[in-house]
C-alpha cells in the first residue's frame, strides 16, 4: 500500500481506451482483479458497463418509497386531524372519520411526495451539483465527450498501490495511462 501523502495528492490512475468494447473488457478485468473503487467514462451510454465496474447499488427506489409513504401518511393524518379532531362537522350524517373521502388527497400527495423525493434523491445520490472533478485535471480527458473511453481506479481503493495498479492497467493495453491529481 502507498502512504497517505500519496493518497491525498493523487486521486487515482486513468487508462484511456479506443473503443467501448475495450473499456467494458478492461472494466470486467479490473473488477475481477479485486478493485472496488473504479469508474468509467464514455461519450455515450454503454450497455453492461455499470455491471462491469460492479455498480449494482441503486437507492433511488427506497428513497421514492419513503417519500411516498411520508406523503400518504401525512395527507391522511392531516385530513383525519382536521375532520375528526379539530373541526368535526356533521355533513349529511356521515361519520367524522369518513375514510373514503380521504383517499383522493392521500393518493395525490403520495404521488407528489414520491415524485419530488425521486428527483431530489437522484440529485443527492449522484453527488450533484459537481462543478469540479479531479479527472478534469488530465488534459486527455477532454476527449471523453468525443471519441475516447476512460477507466479510473481511485487511490482510495483498498487494493490500490501506485506501481502495481499502473502495471495492472498497462496489462489491459490502454492507449494511455495517466495519474489523476486531486
Amino acid at each position: 500500500m502507498t502512504n497517505s501523502a500519496t493518497h491525498s495528492s493523487i486521486y487515482g490512475l486513468m487508462a484511456e481506451f479506443d473503443s467501448a468494447q475495450e473499456l467494458v473488457a478492461a472494466a470486467y478485468k479490473t473488477h475481477e482483479a479485486g478493485y472496488q473503487k473504479i469508474d468509467a467514462y464514455s461519450p455515450f451510454p454503454i450497455e453492461g458497463l455499470a455491471e462491469a465496474i460492479g455498480f449494482h447499488k441503486n437507492s433511488v427506489p427506497l428513497v421514492v418509497l419513503i417519500g411516498g409513504l411520508i406523503g400518504g401518511i401525512s395527507a391522511y393524518a392531516l385530513q383525519y386531524w382536521v375532520a375528526a379532531i379539530t373541526y368535526p362537522v356533521n355533513v349529511g350524517g356521515r361519520p367524522f372519520h369518513s375514510w373514503p373521502s380521504f383517499i383522493i388527497v392521500t393518493f395525490e400527495l403520495t404521488i407528489l411526495f414520491g415524485g419530488l423525493s425521486s428527483a431530489i434523491g437522484m440529485i443527492i445520490l449522484n453527488g450533484l451539483p459537481m462543478p469540479y472533478h479531479p479527472v478534469f485535471n488530465v488534459p486527455e480527458f477532454t476527449k471523453a465527450s468525443e471519441n475516447k473511453f476512460f477507466l479510473v481506479v481511485e487511490s482510495s481503493d483498498p487494493k490500490y498501490d501506485a506501481a502495481r495498479t499502473r502495471s495492472f492497467l498497462a496489462s489491459l493495453a490502454p492507449s494511455m495511462i495517466a495519474e489523476v491529481p486531486s
